[in-house]
């Protein structure tokens, strides 16, 4: 992959130099002279190939104004514009009474010249295209390799832990809260109204480093408003299965519940606890930390004052940030490396390929640099 994206790179800069010698030796301000001319010429070429050839009497008048413009334009033309030879050979095989097809053809030929001086300037254009998509292409890789070189560093890293390290000391209290405020919040879905829930999800979606998706807004609305947000949301789940005949019997707009709860089904039989649980591996120590900040204030609302105990215990184990990091570690390496990943370290395969990935990126970087000037 390095060869490919270097050599095309080099490669594209030796042509981008090439080409911009040879408009320099011609000398650019001719050249585009030549390139107005030729386009004007060739234009005149295109719009009346077809139309002024045959005998019909509209191909004819097509024919006479033709004529006359190509003729003008070539008059027209500076005495010292190079190439201007082959405007007047391409004039003299149109100056005629009748045109073919074949005359057409010979005329862009009689162009030759100055089309071929024309292409010098392309060719330049194309050349700098070409430079600007192989750094393109080369920074696009410098990219890749950011991403790979920060994943085999990863590796390195989960592959030099000591992965018989006791975790208890970490594992231990976030186990432990995250039972209690799984339990807690289930007794809370079971026992509040669907409005007192909804109330704790909304608020919830507003902390930074929560995972609670905020209730639909017209979900909230109705049970805000409606008698039957005084419902648990299981009862509602319930309620929404029934017919509306039956439903009448139980809440008075059963059309509005149905429309309401029934959409959102999804959302309110998702709604658990999970999202005020730490998980294991844990975040960070810092994002824990704040993290237990937001917690606290949600789980007051709901659970009793042992789940924020428990919680507090763990916002403790984040302020020994060292030794915390230290078993993180080890809880991560435990859980993300598979057997062949631990295979390679022990190898050396995975530093072996870790300094090829630095090479590669140095020496892409190494060529854009060489290059930057052009």
């Amino acid at each position: 992959m390095t060869a490919d994206v270097v050599e095309r790179l080099e490669t594209a800069a030796a042509e981008l130099e090439s080409a911009r010698s040879a408009v320099a030796e011609r000398g650019e301000d001719e050249l585009r002279r030549v390139q107005d001319a030729y386009d004007d010429a060739a234009g005149l070429l295109e719009e009346y190939r077809g139309k002024a050839t045959g005998s019909g009497g509209e191909e004819f008048q097509a024919f006479m104004r033709f004529k006359k413009r190509f003729t003008e334009l070539v008059e027209g033309l500076d005495d010292d514009l190079p190439h201007r030879g082959a405007f007047e050979e391409a004039s003299d095989v149109i100056d005629r009474r009748r045109l073919s097809e074949s005359h057409f053809d010979r005329a862009r030929e009689a162009l030759g010249p100055a089309a071929r001086a024309v292409e010098v300037l392309q060719r330049r254009a194309d050349a700098r295209e070409e430079y600007r998509e192989a750094r393109r292409a080369a920074r696009g890789r410098l990219s890749e390799l950011d991403d790979e070189i920060a994943d085999a560093e990863r590796l390195q890293e989960l592959g030099e832990v000591d992965l018989g390290a006791s975790v208890e000391w970490l594992r231990d209290p976030i186990e432990a809260y995250d039972e209690a405020v799984t339990e807690a919040f289930r007794e809370f879905r079971t026992d509040a109204s669907a409005r007192d829930l909804l109330a704790l999800a909304e608020t919830a979606a507003d902390y930074p480093l929560g995972d609670v998706d905020p209730p639909p807004a017209d979900l909230l609305a109705y049970v805000r408003r409606a008698e039957a947000g005084a419902e648990t949301v299981p009862t509602l789940l319930e309620y929404a299965d029934y017919s509306r005949s039956k439903l009448s019997h139980y809440v008075e707009e059963p059309a509005a519940l149905k429309r309401q709860v029934a959409t959102e089904r999804t959302y309110l039989e998702r709604l658990d606890g999970a999202a005020l649980t730490v998980g294991w591996p844990p975040p960070s120590a810092e994002t824990l930390r704040y993290r237990c900040g937001e917690l606290v204030s949600l789980v007051t609302r709901f659970a009793d004052g042992s789940v924020v105990d428990r919680l507090r215990t763990v916002e403790d184990r984040t302020r020994d940030e060292e030794r915390y990091e230290r078993l993180r570690t080890v809880a991560q390496a435990r859980q993300e490396l598979t057997d062949e990943q631990r295979r390679r370290l022990q190898s050396g395969a995975v530093a072996e390929r870790l300094d090829a990935l630095r090479e590669e990126r140095a020496a892409i970087e190494a060529a854009l640099d060489d290059h930057e000037s052009l």
